[in-house]
């Protein structure tokens, strides 16, 4: 049973990690030079899509940890 969670856990270590690498941040070169990002966006489309997923792989990835610690 300990080699499932285990499986789990690196699966969705590794779905996160790649969730979390995707996501876009939209400073660009303009913050070097000291330009403000004073602009309002909302997530929309994949991006919303993206960290809503980000959080559902935490929130899982939390759960299993918890999960595998009570069985061990």
């Amino acid at each position: 049973m300990e080699t499932y969670f285990s499986i789990a856990q690196i699966i969705l270590s590794t779905a996160l990690i790649l969730a979390i690498l995707l996501q876009v941040r939209g400073g660009g070169l303009g913050g070097i030079f000291g330009q403000a990002d004073t602009v309002y966006r909302t997530k929309r489309g994949v991006e919303k899509t993206l960290f809503q997923l980000t959080i559902v792989l935490v929130a899982l990835f939390i759960i299993i940890a918890i999960v595998a610690l009570k069985i061990i």
